[in-house]
């Protein structure tokens, strides 16, 4: 079925194109009216010569080809960077996640011997301090905020 729109499709396509290509023009005279047309009028009329396409100036074809050069350029550096940016973005979102997780893992560190802390006998109540000290310093230098 759909093989078969494919085939009804083309042949619309062929069937616009062979109208759309250029033809023969007619003139017509209708009493005070002059009108054109791609058919042979009825009653008076006839087809016009026209002129030949002029050939295109060589300057102009070469500044067109430079102009097409220099696009292609431009359009393979703005394609080359578009691929740098959204490396470095990728980049970038690897080295926030790595850093969130890091702090993360710091913040449950410090927690932990906040926990400690409270849970330890009078003899390690000391070191436990100073480790919760510590990780809350630790803490605070890598993940301000």
């Amino acid at each position: 079925m759909r093989c078969l729109w494919c085939l009804v499709l083309c042949a619309a396509c062929c069937a616009v194109c062979r109208l759309a290509t250029a033809g023969a023009v007619y003139k017509c005279h209708d009493g005070a009216h002059v009108s054109y047309a791609d058919r042979p009028c009825p009653g008076t009329g006839a087809p016009l010569a026209l002129p030949p396409a002029p050939q295109p100036d060589p300057v102009q074809a070469a500044r067109l080809a430079a102009a097409r050069t220099a696009l292609a350029t431009i359009d393979g550096a703005r394609t080359a960077q578009a691929a740098r940016d959204a490396h470095e973005f990728e980049r970038a979102g690897r080295v926030a996640l790595a850093l969130r997780k890091r702090c993360d893992k710091l913040r449950l560190q410090a927690r932990w011997a906040d926990e400690d802390l409270a849970r330890s006998s009078d003899d390690a109540k000391a070191i436990a301090r100073i480790k919760a000290r510590r990780m809350v310093e630790t803490l605070a230098v890598e993940c301000p905020g």
